[in-house]
């Protein structure tokens, strides 16, 4: 990963028809853990820059493209919600995933505290060595101020 860049854009331009050129000659090279901020005013083209940055947003001029194996996030300024459910309604939604993770990793971690049968205990391990990601994931979402409590 030494001199790869986290994500990279190059001469991006982008045009909302008929000729209103929202952004124009965009050059970005930062590295992984870089901080970045975008400033500017309203209408500048922020949230469309980030909009592309993930993903989201695929027409434009010139390249835009993240490190390979980077995973971005994006968070609208006014996310799609269900308004039969209230705000934590709507939270539990998005995390569902993993708290569907974090509730099997528990329950296999419960298990393999208590005295179970020899057979029973390399089943429990090769899920969990069948399943990696679930670790990973859950440590992403758990780490610092991410906590999901169960």
């Amino acid at each position: 990963m030494a001199g790869e860049y986290a994500f990279v854009m190059k001469d991006l331009r982008k045009v909302i028809p008929p000729k209103r050129e929202i952004l124009r000659g965009i050059w970005l090279s930062f590295f992984h853990g870089a901080k970045i901020g975008v400033l500017g005013a309203n209408g500048a083209g922020k949230s469309t820059l980030l909009r592309i940055m993930a993903g989201v947003d695929r027409d434009f001029l010139g390249e835009a493209f993240p490190a390979s194996g980077l995973r971005i996030g994006y968070l609208p300024q006014e996310p799609q919600l269900d308004a039969s459910k209230d705000v934590r309604g709507n939270v539990e939604e998005g995390v569902a995933e993993v708290r569907a993770l974090l509730t099997r990793f528990e329950e296999v971690s419960a298990k393999l505290g208590e005295p179970i049968e020899t057979e029973e205990m390399d089943k429990l391990l090769k899920y969990l060595l069948a399943n990696p990601d679930v670790k990973v994931e859950i440590q992403g979402y758990t780490n610092g101020n991410n906590r999901i409590k169960a």
